[in-house]
């Protein structure tokens, strides 16, 4: 990418007036191995305004596919979303999936795509052995240092496994990241003894009464792939860990839909850093994105409920919190090396 300036022909003096006036745009440094998607990817939900970029960590490479807007520019840090894939899934399929490029050039966010090695987010349920905690914390400093991105603003979302995989993200990363949100996870039961969270971070729960493959009391997930802890148990979890008020502002949401399926919400606010846990409950939901598309039959994962936008719901969520200490102390947050103009 290149920054270009639409310079009339006009005298040296109004010229250099008229460019000092014109805001400068961040210039992509994505690195040598940069490239776009390929077809097939496009084919799967990918964009051609995406850039796919490597890093290596602890030499193993790893790939991100990454949108910035036309609109983000040094004078204005912009906020960064991890989106993370469901397990089995890659990461082109998540921006059409969720919507979230779109989303990204009206707000104004970079969104990053990261992908797992083997299809699976090592989120503590020995689907994966790879370090991909250590993989997430390069990829933010590396954003950071190449891209104006408030490091106030970082925040994590995914579906299923990438859903419990941003609850780790919680646990190990809380100085890094603002917020979370888990769309069918609540969080895996060998999570919870190691989750030691040195910072508060706010959380959001999206989570299907009829979720047949993540189930909302907690039990087998998929059958064959670990457990999780029942949604009242993770919401309590961070409700403690906040420091939140205990009795939620709780109302059932306008139901629209016709497939029989409904939206509870249970806002606990007052955390610690303005924190908060927001949980979602949707009555009758399967294993799905609210909002987002029945990918597989409804006998198979259950229905979608579209009462209310995911990404939406989730982003108007994040908008609302970011690092208290960053305000405070601003060479906490600070990149080690400006973003390339």
């Amino acid at each position: 990418m290149t920054t270009r300036f639409p310079i009339p022909f006009l005298l040296f003096p109004l010229l250099l007036i008229i460019f000092l006036a014109v805001p400068s745009r961040a210039v992509a440094q994505p690195g040598a191995q940069a490239s776009h998607p390929s077809r097939r990817e496009l084919r799967k939900g990918a964009s051609a305004d995406e850039l796919k970029g490597e890093i290596q960590v602890n030499g193993i490479t790893r790939t991100y596919l990454l949108y910035v807007p036309k609109s983000i520019t040094r004078n204005h840090p912009a906020p960064l979303l991890l989106v993370f894939h469901g397990g089995g899934g890659h990461n082109y399929n998540m921006p059409r999936f969720t919507g979230f490029d779109h989303l990204a050039a009206a707000r104004g966010l970079v969104v990053a795509y990261p992908e797992s090695v083997n299809t699976h987010w090592n989120d503590t349920r020995a689907l994966s052995r790879a370090d991909d905690v250590a993989f997430v914390r390069t990829l933010i400093a590396d954003l950071e240092s190449r891209y104006p991105v408030d490091p106030a603003r970082v925040y994590a979302t995914g579906i299923s496994n990438g859903g419990f995989f941003s609850q780790r993200l919680a646990c190990d990363l809380s100085p890094q990241i603002a917020a979370v949100a888990s769309v069918a996870a609540t969080m895996p039961e060998t999570l919870v003894p190691v989750c030691h969270p040195s910072n508060p971070v706010s959380i959001l729960f999206m989570q299907g009464t009829n979720d047949p493959l993540v189930h909302i009391e907690g039990g087998n997930v998929a059958r064959t792939h670990g457990r999780n802890i029942s949604l009242a148990d993770a919401t309590q979890f961070w409700v403690d860990h906040n420091q939140t008020v205990k009795k939620p502002d709780s109302s059932d949401l306008p139901s629209h839909d016709s497939n029989g399926t409904s939206v509870h919400r249970d806002v606990y606010a007052g955390g610690k850093q303005e924190t908060e846990v927001v949980v979602y409950t949707i009555r009758g939901g399967g294993h799905t994105w609210p909002g987002g598309p029945q990918y597989f039959p409804a006998f198979l994962v259950g229905k979608v409920n579209h009462d209310i936008n995911a990404s939406e719901v989730i982003w108007d969520f994040f908008s609302r919190h970011a690092r208290q200490e960053c305000s405070v102390n601003p060479t906490v947050c600070n990149p080690t090396e400006q973003p390339t103009m």
